[in-house]
This record gives structure tokens, sequence and C-alpha cells, in this order.
């Protein structure tokens, strides 16, 4: 499961974001789908961008990154934020270090990536689990 966090004093947003789910044997994975996780959906594009201090930049499948095989794995998602005022971040994810494995021949899927941006056009990996102050931009 994967799950964001941001906020200042005056918001705070939580959301598990999607992946990909597994193959079986006689079918094909999902992508951009919660696995395991039930009570929750993601926040509409609109009423994120309209209620936090955020821009939803870029929100889509990551072509290609579940695991080949007969019965290929879902696809996970790229999802890139910008935020509109000064903010602290937290991500608490998984599959960042292992990627998700393959059964029966099939091949595992692509790790995931966790990366902020900054102002200046630093890019900083930050990893499966952590909690950093971001700026506005």
């Amino acid at each position: 499961m994967n799950n964001i966090t941001f906020g200042n004093e005056r918001v705070g947003y939580y959301e598990t974001v999607a992946g990909g789910s597994g193959a079986g044997p006689h079918w094909d994975g999902r992508g951009g789908v919660h696995t395991h996780m039930t009570n929750t959906r993601i926040t509409d594009p609109e009423i994120l961008e309209k209620r936090y201090p955020v821009i939803l930049k870029r929100f889509e499948l990551n072509r290609g990154s579940g695991g080949k095989g007969r019965h290929p794995g879902g696809d996970g998602v790229i999802r890139e934020l910008l935020f509109r005022e000064r903010v602290v971040l937290s991500v608490l994810t998984e599959r960042r270090a292992f990627c998700p494995y393959g059964l029966n021949g099939g091949k595992p899927g692509t790790r995931g990536l966790n990366l902020l941006i900054r102002e200046d056009g630093r890019t900083i990996s930050l990893g499966a689990k952590t909690s950093v102050a971001v700026s506005a931009g």
C-alpha cells in the first residue's frame, strides 16, 4: 500500500495511491487500482485543486511497469503534484527497494520511485518512507 500526506497550519490531506495488481493463472493484472484496500477512493482532481494548495500536473498509468509474462502484472501510476504553498510532505510507500516479484516464470515489475523536484531544478529521491518540508513551486 502507498500513502502520501501533506499539510501545513491551514490544511491537511491524506491519500492512498493506486498501483498495479498482480496477474493470476488465467488473467492479466489491472493497472491503476487500489489492491487490498477497502473504504477508500482517490479525490477527484477538480476537488483536490479547489480545496488544497496543489495542482495535479500529471496522473497516468506507468505503461510497461507491470511484470511481463503470459499474463502481465498491472501497471503502476505516475502522479505529479505541484505545491502552491509551503507544506510538509510525507510518503509511506512500498516496492521502492525491491521489485514486485513475478510468479511461475513471470518477470518482476518495475520498482516505484518517489521524486521531489526542487524549485532550482534539483531532483531528490525521497526513498520509500520519509517526511520533508516542501516549498511552493
